[in-house]
């Protein structure tokens, strides 16, 4: 089950873009020169049978195969298994033993999968881009139950159950209210980055030993697949002798996907779910409160909030959190309104522009209001200021002037 990763082949290869066309290329003549082979088969089958004015069949044309392609229905779970890759292989009884864990409880796949709704679209095109199979977009179902805010007993934390010291190593911060393991975007970079990784440096690119070094560390595993090679073991993730949470990892993965590669066989009713991602991200290059977001775009508060669960303190800091995610169909109104030029201090405009060496209490005294009524009117949890930051005017500062 080895998969060789992007760093792999750029590793190997003098360029990616070269392999990918030649293999794209191979892939179109491999295909082309079956059906000639398959239609060449059927004439010399058939032409004692035909008449010498009989034509042969015809292949549909281009515009009848993208008509066709159209009517399939297209979705994020559509679009998932598309892109699964082990779907062959699930005849293993640790799989079948999931598969029968899983349906006996159909309502809690189907709470599971709902709780996926915000994330599932954009995490599937991110394992797509990679070339993963489809099967990891499912990681979050068996670490966190799709809950971007779970935490366990030991620590991890996330839709991707990162520990800290891991969190820190991959280069999600932890500080001021922020913590990057429950930053889906963030998180869910360094994740697959991780797989990767550990495919590539201790693996030979097998992906089913780097999600069991996801679970129980590299060091457990190659422990156990030294321990399986000296006793004549293959040596892969099915040969080796882990802890029982690990050993039964790639198999919930697996039984999972086979669930969601066909339903009505299992009988479970998947939510429907978009192709589209349903969030779009917004540049942080100031603080940016979710108060302030929520005014601007029209989304609630809680919107943000429930896609934004790394902000702890309700505001998103440059030098922390890279973007802001807010619903998709809010980002274009977001977008155009922070971009809208601030009223320069004292305009009457009801804004302030913060200057170099402004405090928040200097703002305040200035404008005759409160330190906690700007912060209320801005969403602010600190007193921490940049410049060219814009300050709404609490209306008591309006009225004085």
């Amino acid at each position: 089950m080895t998969y060789h990763t992007k760093r792999r082949m750029l590793i190997g290869l003098a360029s990616t873009t070269a392999l990918l066309g030649s293999l794209l290329a191979s892939g179109v003549y491999s295909q082309a020169a079956t059906l000639t082979l398959e239609q060449r088969q059927s004439a010399r089958q058939g032409a004692t049978a035909l008449p010498q004015t009989a034509q042969a069949p015809q292949l549909p044309t281009e515009q009848h195969f993208w008509d066709a392609l159209a009517l399939e229905p297209r979705d994020a779970w559509s679009r998932l298994r598309a892109s699964f890759q082990w779907q062959e292989s699930l005849d293993e009884p640790r799989v079948q033993q999931w598969i029968d864990h899983y349906r006996a409880s159909p309502n809690n796949i189907v709470e599971i999968t709902e709780r996926a709704r915000p994330w599932l679209a954009w995490i599937v095109e991110q394992v797509e881009e990679r070339g993963l199979p489809g099967e990891i977009a499912l990681i979050p179902f068996v670490e966190s139950s799709f809950d971007p805010t779970a935490r366990s007993h030991r620590g991890a934390a996330g839709l991707w159950q990162f520990m800290p010291g891991t969190g820190d190593a991959l280069g999600l911060r932890r500080a001021r209210g922020y913590d990057g393991r429950l930053d889906v975007v963030a998180s869910t970079g360094a994740a697959l980055d991780y797989l990767e990784l550990q495919a590539d440096q201790w693996y030979e690119g097998d992906l089913e030993l780097s999600l069991a070094a996801y679970n129980a560390g590299a060091g457990t595993v190659n422990r156990a697949r030294r321990n399986a090679v000296a006793q004549g073991h293959a040596g892969d993730y099915w040969s080796l002798s882990l802890p029982r949470e690990t050993m039964n990892y790639v198999p919930k993965l697996k039984a999972i996907a086979a669930i969601i590669n066909d339903p009505d066989q299992y009988r479970v009713a998947l939510p429907e779910i978009e192709d589209a991602p349903a969030f779009a991200k917004i540049p942080v290059h100031r603080p940016l409160g979710l108060d302030e977001a929520a005014r601007l775009s029209g989304a609630s508060r809680g919107e943000l909030a429930e896609l934004n669960p790394a902000l702890g303190n309700g505001t998103a800091h440059p030098g922390q959190a890279r973007v802001l995610l807010v619903p998709a169909d809010r980002a274009e109104t977001l977008m155009a309104r922070l971009e809208t030029p601030a009223s320069p201090a004292g305009s009457g405009e009801g804004t302030y522009v913060v200057q170099s060496g402004d405090s928040l209490s200097a703002i305040a005294s200035r404008q005759g209001v409160s330190v906690s009524q700007i912060r209320q009117a801005n969403g602010l949890n600190d007193d921490l200021l940049q410049p060219g930051q814009v300050l709404d005017l609490p209306r008591e500062s309006l009225a004085s002037r």
